[in-house]
């Protein structure tokens, strides 16, 4: 195409081919002429990244406040590598000095150094296309918390919401006095009394209140004490589609599979898709006519879920019409793994037709990004595992996916179904 019937075609459609392009080329393109660099413009900045605090402040300083528009992917750190600038707040000052800009923002990524100040509220009900929100406080909680009244009002604020991550968020002492002084000990937030009250939920800013997100479809919430018995009384808003629940590394298991069942039981009817990574004890979970995962399809287990625990709470789960078991493990685990799985085919086999009667897919596969300690010796070993299941799959008529470890595998990666992953 020459010159000139590029110039002729309407802006609309050079917009399209822009966004067609790679990220390199995008930015040759901006170079040709000053057209073509405000054609670049949204592509070039849909999607930053701004690792540390740092980055932050030389983004405020060297891009143009008009471009902020143009940003729908935001992940951003307040980590610092240096000193912080002279002020009362300037992370948060920061923070809200870009976000303010973000008008069109779709997707946003908080990894925090602690808390925020509270003026950043009310730069969240200007995020009015805001639809997926990850908050994670990258900091010591024993050291620099960060409260879940912030959290759930930041998150409260947004009127799009449908997707929510929660890492290491702390329970507030205004919410959580029974845990003042008890044991296991669990960091609490003080002093966060002073955030405003939310114009719906009043002062009630503890983390049940994010069931009154009547958007909400995906809730995931990880190394965050979830005892707060609200969670049982609450009056749900939203109809979750997708749940994911860690333990807190604070609380024993016994307790951690217990308020994750108590979830569970409140927003349970709705939830199509979930992550366990604590077990599941409640034999009420197992009868159809009790189970309050009557809708449950699709079941994740995580690489921290006690791999003796598998078959019973498999066996516990069998109330919901499951079609489809994904467990990621660590390369160490893949033999015990294996086996369980195994275990719980089998069960599954001397049940009869009525035990997981749905069950079509299972999925098997070593987490990415373990640094393994697995002595390549047991790889052989792990290897035969991993084509045992396999074949027990395939007897049963079920579609499978089981891998061994990365320097054997029983599968290419490609073979995974992109909703398995």
């Amino acid at each position: 195409m020459d010159s000139t019937t590029w110039n002729c075609l309407p802006t609309e459609m050079k917009l399209t081919v822009v966004n067609l392009l790679e990220y390199e080329d995008v930015k040759s393109m901006s170079k040709v002429n000053r057209d073509a660099y405000y054609l670049s413009l949204p592509a070039i900045f849909k999607t930053v990244q701004l690792s540390s605090f740092e980055a932050l402040q030389r983004f405020l300083d060297a891009v143009p406040r008009i471009y902020y528009q143009h940003i729908i992917e935001l992940d951003l750190s307040t980590q610092a590598t240096g000193c912080l600038p002279a002020g009362s707040h300037p992370r948060t000052d920061a923070v809200v000095s870009l976000l303010s800009g973000c008008s069109r923002l779709q997707n946003l990524s908080l990894k925090l150094d602690g808390s925020l100040a509270n003026h950043v509220i009310p730069t969240f009900s200007q995020l009015p296309h805001l639809k997926q929100l990850s908050i994670n406080n990258c900091a010591a909680e024993e050291e620099t918390p960060l409260s879940e009244r912030l959290v759930v009002s930041m998150a409260t604020s947004l009127p799009a919401l449908e997707q929510l991550t929660l890492d290491r968020i702390s329970r507030s002492v205004l919410h959580a006095p029974e845990l003042i002084g008890a044991y296991p000990y669990v960091p609490l937030v003080t002093g966060d009394d002073d955030i405003p009250n939310h114009a719906r939920l009043g002062s009630d800013l503890s983390l049940p209140s994010l069931l009154r997100i009547a958007s909400l479809r995906k809730l995931t919430i990880r190394e965050t004490h979830l005892g707060d018995p609200r969670w049982l009384t609450v009056s749900a808003a939203c109809r979750l589609e997708v749940l994911d629940l860690g333990s807190c590394p604070h609380e024993s298991e016994d307790a951690n599979s217990l308020f994750i069942e108590r979830i569970m039981s409140t927003i349970g009817p709705s939830v199509d898709e979930a992550s366990l990574s604590t077990v599941i004890a409640d034999e009420s979970f197992a009868k159809s006519a009790a189970t309050p995962l009557k809708r449950l399809r699709k079941l994740h287990i995580s690489p921290f879920f006690p791999v003796d625990s598998v078959v019973d709470t498999m066996s516990n789960l069998s109330g919901s019409p499951i079609e489809s078991v994904s467990v990621r493990c660590f390369e160490d685990d893949v033999v015990d793994v294996c086996s369980a799985v195994e275990d719980f085919l089998s069960l599954r086999v001397e049940r009869g037709a009525s035990f997981y009667r749905n069950l079509a897919r299972v999925h098997v596969n070593v987490a990415h990004g373990n640094t393994s300690h697995a002595p390549a010796k047991d790889a052989p070993q792990r290897a035969r595992a991993a084509r045992r299941l396999q074949e027990l799959c395939m007897d049963l008529q079920l579609e499978s996916v089981i891998c061994g470890t990365p320097a054997s595998p029983a599968c290419c990666p490609s073979e995974i179904p992109a909703d398995w992953r």
